[in-house]
């Protein structure tokens, strides 16, 4: 069966990226059907039943980048011949019962078709309307969605991700709020890109006001933080025990962290960068490189570190003995671009 994701635009890869990484955490059986701007299909294989279970639960609550969760109806090229004739040769069964109701819904990804949207959702809701169903602008059963980018992809919704609750995580809305962390969403979909599980130890060896870990913790994990600044690890405390998280936070150093060989299931951090940090390890040549063997020591085979920096870290993580898996440019602003470094163990 296809599944749409309807991702956002915040990013060019790290939303498809997250989606296929939750798709594994979880267990699902998918392999890639298509993907356009803005809009990830899989053909997920197993009991339907159970996959939209799945999906709607697990799946839903861990995206950050994802609006919505689609069942496919079809996919077609982009233009309006095309997806009214997809909708005009629509079967019911499996998409909407006899007795609900609906409403269709058309979105528009950036310049992709220069069509109305309002005119589509009209024409669509009449094919459906004519099949034997009710629309119900304000509270309908079923909500069909199309999605208008390189191509038109179809479906009734599954899902909605809740965003919301990613911006009242904003780190002016915690306890104690230090600049220059990442945003939730970000830190969210970083922490699922390492693959970790729920009961699983989590490691950010330079965790902050635990930004990182709060959101590893929301999923479960069991989290460890580690920061060189007492007052930071003060924050963390703080801003861990406000969602009531499974953690532990230990004042040291990244580059010496005291944790036995090969006990952690996933890494994530954000090491401080410029002035502050050369200071703090001598260069940060010395910094990344301390750091990247002990992240590496302290791995389990075949582990996911995903390392935020901004600049190219990962020779430092080969030298460890680090294997580079993918590499994601994120433009912030005009002074800052972040490059997030995928790196996993080898399985020796």
């Amino acid at each position: 069966m296809l599944y749409a994701f309807e991702l956002s635009g915040e990013h060019e890869e790290l939303p498809a990226a997250e989606v296929l990484a939750c798709l594994k955490i979880e267990g699902l059986d998918f392999r890639l059907h298509s993907r356009v701007d803005q809009c990830l299909v899989v053909d997920i294989a197993g009991r339907e039943e159970d996959v939209e279970k799945t999906l709607a639960g697990p799946v839903t609550g861990r995206l950050a980048m994802t609006h919505h969760i689609l069942k496919v109806v079809g996919t077609t090229e982009n233009n309006p011949d095309a997806f009214l004739k997809l909708a005009e040769a629509f079967e019911p069964e499996g998409y909407i019962r006899e007795g609900e109701s609906f409403v269709v819904r058309a979105k528009r990804i950036k310049h992709h078709v220069d069509f109305p949207c309002e005119y589509l959702e009209q024409k669509i809701g009449g094919f459906i309307y004519r099949k034997g169903f009710r629309a119900n602008l304000k509270n309908p059963d079923v909500e069909f969605r199309l999605i208008l980018s390189e191509k038109a992809v179809l479906g009734t919704l599954l899902s909605s991700v809740d965003r919301s609750a990613y911006e009242a995580r904003t780190p002016q809305n915690k306890p104690f709020f230090h600049p220059g962390v990442l945003m939730p969403r970000v830190a969210r979909a970083l922490t699922n890109l390492s693959g970790i599980k729920p009961g699983e130890l989590f490691l950010d060896p330079f965790c902050g006001t635990a930004g990182i870990l709060v959101e590893a913790g929301l999923v479960r994990a069991r989290v460890i933080g580690v920061d060189a600044q007492e007052k930071l690890v003060l924050g963390a405390h703080m801003n861990l025990e406000a969602y009531e998280l499974d953690y532990l936070l230990m004042e040291g150093d990244a580059c010496r962290i005291p944790l036995k060989d090969s006990t952690i299931d996933a890494v994530v951090t954000d090491p401080p960068y410029g002035r502050s940090a050369a200071i703090l390890a001598g260069s940060l040549e010395e910094l990344y490189s301390g750091a990247l063997e002990e992240i590496h020591r302290v791995l389990k085979p075949g582990a996911i570190a995903v390392v935020v920096s901004d600049k190219t870290s990962f020779e430092y993580g080969e030298k460890a003995g680090l294997k580079v898996l993918e590499i994601y440019v994120q433009r912030v602003h005009r002074s800052l671009t972040r490059i997030i470094t995928i790196f996993q163990k080898d399985m020796k």
